[in-house]
């Protein structure tokens, strides 16, 4: 795939939309990509695991406490009829407080009495389906500013397959011709995670690579790629791994250096020559293994790791 360098200005995440703008949102956050306050849940799809459940709950306020409103734009209009999310997030955290919002207008997203359920919650959960709709919705909007405000207050923002990409400032997959046009007509994320994309169903959908040339001509974002049933708990500029398979992450330096290695090695007679860089243009974090996304390095565990766990920055060319 390749990108225009003279449109990429108008891409990049936090600095136009596509669609109309009723509201300036108000974030200052001095964290470079995660929130200043709460906590982000970005999951890849497929089935939650017990461990990526247990951690929204208590990052909500545990059973007690949890306020839950439930964002189902993604679905598409029959989501305002069917309430299998909201029951959902009842039977596996036993809490009765669960609010669904759902609005394909920014007329109604952008009034007071739309965000009231936002004004109290402590958790915002968004469903998965297609990520521009989510934006067509809410984008710039004063609920758009309310799930700010969740954060704001210590909350958490929970999100999977397409609520996972929306988090992101870039919206990877965004066209509302199908999620197999990258760069569509849509690419304005909400932006919680800001100088971002995200791309999700990674290695089910054998996605891997997608990201590699647009991170390569945006040194300014970071690409994280997750798999299904796996997801990243980011709190401020840092990450951590939950789940079943692989987060991946995409940095400029990472790509740039591993081509350059490539070059290097397909020159030399020996590879003993080649510098020292990963093998590949991303690599793999697992389950418990942390990253620390202002200074875009890997957070080496003091413990021993467990001998099924995924060893850190594992490459492939």
């Amino acid at each position: 795939m390749k990108v225009n360098k003279l449109l990429l200005p108008l891409l990049f995440a936090g600095v136009t939309a596509i669609a109309q703008t009723p509201i300036k949102i108000k974030e200052t956050a001095t964290t470079k990509h995660g929130p200043e306050k709460g906590s982000l849940i970005i999951i890849g799809g497929g089935a939650n695991t017990p461990e990526i459940w247990a951690k929204f709950l208590e990052l909500a306020g545990g059973k007690d406490k949890a306020d839950i409103v439930v964002i189902t734009a993604a679905t598409g209009d029959s989501a305002a009829y069917n309430k299998r999310s909201v029951e959902r997030i009842k039977k596996e955290f036993g809490i009765s407080k669960v609010t669904m919002l759902h609005t394909n207008n920014l007329t109604e997203a952008n009034s007071e009495q739309f965000i009231a359920p936002l004004k109290t919650a402590t958790g915002v959960y968004f469903d998965g389906g297609r990520q521009w709709r989510i934006a067509d919705s809410y984008l710039n909007t004063l609920t758009h500013q309310a799930f700010f405000d969740v954060l704001n207050r210590g909350g958490v923002i929970v999100g999977s397959s397409a609520g996972a990409s929306i988090q992101g400032s870039f919206l990877w997959r965004g066209d509302t011709k199908g999620p197999h046009i990258l760069i569509g007509d849509h690419t304005q994320g909400l932006g919680f995670l800001k100088n971002s994309a995200i791309d999700q169903h990674l290695l089910k959908r054998n996605r891997e690579f997608d990201l590699v040339d647009f991170i390569r001509k945006s040194p300014e974002l970071i690409g994280i790629g997750l798999d299904e049933s796996t997801a990243i708990v980011v709190q401020r500029d840092t990450l951590e791994v939950l789940g079943k398979s692989y987060a991946v992450i995409y940095d400029h330096k990472t790509i740039v250096a591993s081509s350059q290695v490539a070059d290097f090695s397909s020159d030399s007679n020996t590879s003993e020559d080649a510098p020292s860089v990963p093998a590949g243009p991303f690599f793999f974090l697992g389950s418990g293994q942390r990253y620390d996304l202002r200074n875009r390095k890997v957070i080496q565990n003091n413990t021993r790791r467990q001998a099924n766990s995924p060893a850190v920055n594992q490459t492939i060319k």
